[in-house]
């Protein structure tokens, strides 16, 4: 007899799924206390399920939500469910799939995918079948009921469809699921493409052997009348653009045909699906050539779609254009990222860092911080461009020129959004127009309409680049003075634009910027008083820039005494807990560097915070791991970000930190951070540790013997960012010890010489890695001279073309000693060392002397006609440059 009902247990569960939708939170607690408690009882989810599927005398919204109760009582509870409940939950599923009601089939489709996510696939063994055996039914109900439930668990299960755990069950579903691309209905059409459309990516096997017959089911569905449909095909299109390119190849005419159709399709969503196809295409080396003939058709459909719609303008309040009084809502705010500090060497380049992270931008608009049309057209123009440089011009500058002076300010927006977009692709190209287009869009920064002015925030900061080689007075001067206007703007979406625009030209500017430096202060300062939640916390960045970009300069009392008190008074507001400080944080750090000196007054209570906030979270991490039930794991970024602040404070001050240091517990605080599984962890205490050495070795000194393993056993290029910081920690302490690094040689010396061969080394890693072998080779050439032969090549190409420093001078140092120790080590590769001395512009005299015997020595060992013949094989510039610096 199956399970039935008390009457007066269902009514009371109605009663209480009826109160749940009431909007009084008062009544919605009390519910969910109730809930909790019945959940003590076992049978109390079959009541939910018998709610769902078997009391139609309900209203569809009760049941469904009786369905999504269930739902997440299986994600939370399913292994305490008596096994009588799962079963009879599982047959009432399958009972009811097709329920006359698609709100009803729709909860029992996620229901299904819920239990099957519980591992429940293997236990279910007549799930699969029995919903493919219901996608033959007659009745239409059942069909788009069993597809809908298909295409769930095809979105969640995907991997373990395709594996060989449940007897590979997709070799009978996709040859179904293709039989369905021709049904009459557009719902059936729909759920079989997206099935198939989720083992695109993952090249399932049983796809593949069917490829041919999928591709030619969507082309016969080119033309469908359905705005699902067409997504659905635009989406595979674009996944089979990266999987399987040779078999779209022959028909790309068509394809792209039919993609220039589709990003105009009067359905956003579906023009979305089919502007992605764009941003693809792009990244494939056949893009210049498949799409060359219709560039001039493509390019004024992608402009198109980057105005604003009607409800884009309505959802960023577009027609509002003061808003700086209105409180931002805490659900506005985005959670920032920090991103943990990493030493770089400066290089003749001015690329310093090669992970840079740019901000495209595109996310002008947070309200609309889904993808959609218009950032999507702005992206694909933007690789377009990347891809076909100066040829895109001749279609898009006469589309600029209607745009760009356009009366209607959506058309004109967008024509800024495409000068922007376009920068980084055609900025040879667009050298010569921008004389004339730079006053225009300063001038801009000054429109009646918001928007308008915040996209032109973005657009200047991307020719940032060409505008700081000009001179000052032409561009720069006006650029800052309406850029800083623009951040103390009416508007909060206009501040926040000319903030980050801001924060791009100081990154540009650098030290061009030391002599406004009075007014830039102030204006960033006036805003903190004017800025709401949201904006203060990309004020902090632009301010940390400014920092950085300056330096020292910053280090003026009329400065200090205009930028340290509202940093100060934020800093004493924040509570430990409060995430906010993680920006403040990397601001203050920032200007603690800068500041050097000028920081002393400010630096106890940073010191002594940070140290709590880093003694903080290592004791919650000790809590969580003993009483995981009664403590939650600790948000480590606290640690993170205050271990960084804590290098800041080390660069800056120097030697001036010793006695913070002295009375505290740092160090010891140091050796638990390096030893945590987070590698964020790690990164930030080597930093830390290396700044440590650099400004008061006695302190760190006692600690080297339990340090130095930790050390060893972090040159591991699988955490790049780990690996860099504890590399260049070994190299700041061996010069430190001098000949005491004897004993510690071994434990590393290996690996380094192993990273510095690795192929795909990243550059900053090869640097760090060639200055800290040269440096251990300097303190114990006895030492490391013997592996000389196995890292030279690799340490002299990784040195080129770095700038003169003191890291360069010691490892230099370091190599000559070496060589002097095992002269033949260097004699297959002499060619390189003789490039990389070459690469100093002004060694310190001692130095050159040291290369000036090496080079002459080898010289006179091999005799003149060796000499010459073998200087004949270098490039011209580099037998100039011997012969003029040293002689040979």
């Amino acid at each position: 007899m199956a399970w039935q009902p008390d009457r007066s247990g269902l009514q009371q569960i109605i009663q209480l799924l009826k109160e749940s939708q009431s909007p009084d939170t008062a009544t919605q607690r009390a519910v969910q206390e109730k809930l909790e408690e019945l959940n003590k009882y076992p049978d109390f989810n079959n009541y939910l399920i018998f709610v769902l599927t078997k009391l139609t005398t309900e209203d569809e919204p009760t049941r469904s939500l009786s369905g999504l109760i269930l739902k997440n009582n299986v994600r939370a509870h399913f292994s305490k469910f008596p096994q009588e409940v799962i079963d009879f939950i599982k047959t009432e599923c399958l009972g009811s799939i097709g329920d006359p009601s698609p709100l009803i089939r729709a909860t029992i489709g996620i229901l299904i995918t819920t239990i099957a996510n519980k591992g429940e696939l293997t236990h279910w063994p007549q799930l699969l079948p029995h919903l493919c055996q219901r996608l033959d039914s007659e009745d239409y109900n059942v069909c788009e009921g069993a597809f809908g439930a298909l295409q769930k668990i095809c979105e969640d299960s995907a991997e373990i469809l395709d594996s060989d755990a449940l007897d590979r069950p997709l070799n009978i579903m996709i040859p179904k699921f293709l039989q369905f691309f021709k049904h009459s209905s557009p719902k059936i059409r729909a759920h079989a493409i997206s099935c198939v459309n989720q083992f695109i990516i993952g090249r399932a096997q049983a796809l593949m052997v069917h490829i041919d017959q999928f591709i030619e089911n969507l082309f016969h569905l080119a033309n469908d009348d359905d705005a699902e449909v067409r997504k659905n095909i635009c989406r595979a299109l674009v996944m089979l653009l990266e999987v399987r390119m040779d078999r779209l190849l022959p028909h790309m005419h068509s394809i792209i045909e039919y993609m220039l159709l589709r990003t105009q399709d009067p359905d956003e969503t579906v023009a979305l699906e089919a502007c992605e196809f764009w941003l693809s295409l792009a990244e494939q080396p056949i893009c210049k050539e498949v799409l060359s003939s219709y560039m001039e058709r493509l390019v004024p459909i992608l402009v198109r779609g980057m105005r604003y719609s009607e409800i884009d303008i309505i959802l960023l309040k577009g027609d509002v254009e003061e808003d700086e009084m209105i409180p931002d809502r805490e659900e506005d705010i985005r959670p920032r990222f920090h991103r943990s500090k990493t030493h770089h060497i400066k290089h003749d380049d001015g690329y310093g860092d090669d992970d840079d992270m740019s901000d495209d931008g595109l996310d002008d608009d947070d309200a609309l911080s889904d993808w959609n049309l218009r950032k999507c057209s702005a992206a694909a123009l933007d690789v377009l461009a990347n891809v076909f440089r100066e040829d895109l011009l001749p279609t898009l500058l006469p589309i600029l020129k209607e745009t760009l002076f356009h009366q209607d300010w959506e058309i004109k927006e967008s024509g800024i959004l495409v000068l922007g977009a376009i920068a980084e692709g055609c900025m040879t190209g667009m050298v010569p127009h921008l004389p004339e287009l730079l006053p225009y869009l300063i001038g801009c920064l000054s429109d009646r309409k918001a928007l308008v002015r915040s996209i032109t925030c973005w657009t200047l900061s991307r020719y940032a680049h060409w505008v700081v080689q000009q001179p000052h007075e032409q561009y720069l001067k006006p650029l800052m003075t309406e850029l800083l206007k623009r951040v103390l703007d009416a508007n909060k979406r206009v501040q926040e634009a000319a903030c980050s625009a801001f924060a791009t030209l100081e990154e540009e500017a650098c030290t061009e910027l030391v002599p406004y430096l009075g007014f830039i202060l102030e204006t960033l300062v006036f805003a903190f008083s004017k800025y709401q939640h949201k904006n203060l916390l990309i004020l902090y960045d632009a301010i940390g820039t400014l920092a950085d970009s300056v330096g020292h300069h910053l280090n003026k009392p009329e400065y200090i005494k205009l930028l340290m008190p509202p940093l100060i008074t934020k800093w004493n507001i924040l509570k430990d807990e409060d995430k906010d400080l993680f920006p403040l944080l990397e601001c203050l750090s920032s200007v603690a560097t800068a500041l050097q000196s000028g920081f002393l007054p400010y630096s106890e209570p940073v010191y002594k915070r940070c140290l709590s906030l880093v003694e903080q979270t290592l004791n919650q991490t000790i809590a969580n791991t003993n009483h995981p039930d009664q403590f939650e794991p600790p948000d480590k970024d606290f640690m993170i970000v205050a271990l960084d602040l804590l290098s800041g404070l080390a660069e800056g001050l120097e030697a001036h930190i010793e006695n913070l240091v002295q009375n505290s517990n740092v160090l010891p605080l140091l050796y638990q951070c390096m030893q945590d599984p987070m590698p964020e962890v790690r990164q930030s205490s080597f930093a830390l540790l290396g700044d440590l050495t650099k400004a008061t070795f006695q302190h760190v000194r006692p600690f080297i013997g339990d340090f130095m393993p930790i050390l060893g056993q972090n040159l591991n290029p699988e955490f790049i960012s780990v690996c860099n910081n504890a590399t260049w920690a070994i190299g700041e302490i061996s010069i430190k010890m001098g000949q005491e690094m004897k004993p510690f040689i071994q434990l590393v010396l290996t690996q380094l010489v192993q990273i510095i061969n690795r192929p795909n080394t990243p550059k900053t890693l090869l640097e760090n890695t060639a200055i800290t072998i040269g440096r251990l080779g300097y303190v114990c050439p006895q030492d490391v001279a013997p592996m000389l032969q196995q890292f030279i090549r690799q340490w002299c190409t990784s040195l080129r073309n770095i700038r003169d420093n003191e890291e360069k001078d010691s490892a230099f140092r370091g190599v000559c000693a070496m060589i002097g120790v095992n002269p033949s080590g260097v004699v297959q590769d002499f060619i390189f060392f003789c490039d990389a001395v070459a690469s100093w512009v002004s060694p310190k005299d001692d130095l050159k002397e040291m290369f000036y015997k090496i080079l002459h020595g080898f010289k006179n060992q091999v005799g003149d006609d060796n000499w010459r013949a073998f200087s004949e094989q270098f490039p011209v510039p580099l037998r100039e440059r011997l012969a003029g610096q040293y002689g040979v």
